[in-house]
């Protein structure tokens, strides 16, 4: 018997920040590159990572990220936000790591589903125009479920 749990995945994105997002479209390009099915939901503020106003312009989080490894009063200079998006950028692009609009459209080349959450995109008041041509509609967190039916899902 075949295991759908290995054949299925959806992946939520519910942050907006480069290390809320780019963990979620790893996996996601990983589970397409496994011949597996694969759909991301993108919630709350990792609508960011779809929005076309805002999705060139994701930042790091420098506050409140324990994985940067800096103290919070740091983190609040003016400038550190950007200063740290700036050099994970740089890291990124000399590992040849995709741009998040060129990782979504990658993605969705491969045949994954992308959907924003409803609640979301009415609580932050988007239209369908708002979003990037990859997202395939707006759907609620039920016809999320019902999607996910028979599979793994992964909250980044």
């Amino acid at each position: 018997m075949t295991d759908l749990s290995k054949e299925k995945v959806s992946i939520i994105i519910s942050k907006g920040s480069l290390d809320g997002i780019y963990p979620g479209l790893i996996m996601a390009n990983g589970a397409r590159a496994e011949g597996m099915q694969v759909n991301l939901f993108f919630t709350f503020f990792g609508l960011d990572a779809v929005v076309k106003k805002t999705m060139q312009h994701i930042k790091v989080a420098t506050v409140g990220n324990p994985g940067m490894h800096i103290p919070t009063v740091i983190g609040l200079l003016p400038g550190m936000s950007g200063l740290a998006t700036h050099m994970m950028k740089k890291q990124m692009e000399e590992l040849d790591i995709p741009t998040i609009p060129e990782f979504i459209a990658m993605i969705s080349d491969t045949g994954a589903g992308m959907y924003g959450c409803k609640a979301s995109v009415d609580m932050f008041k988007l239209k369908p125009e708002d979003f990037c041509e990859q997202i395939k509609s707006i759907i609620t967190v039920g016809q999320f479920y019902e999607m996910a039916q028979g599979g793994n899902i992964v909250f980044t």
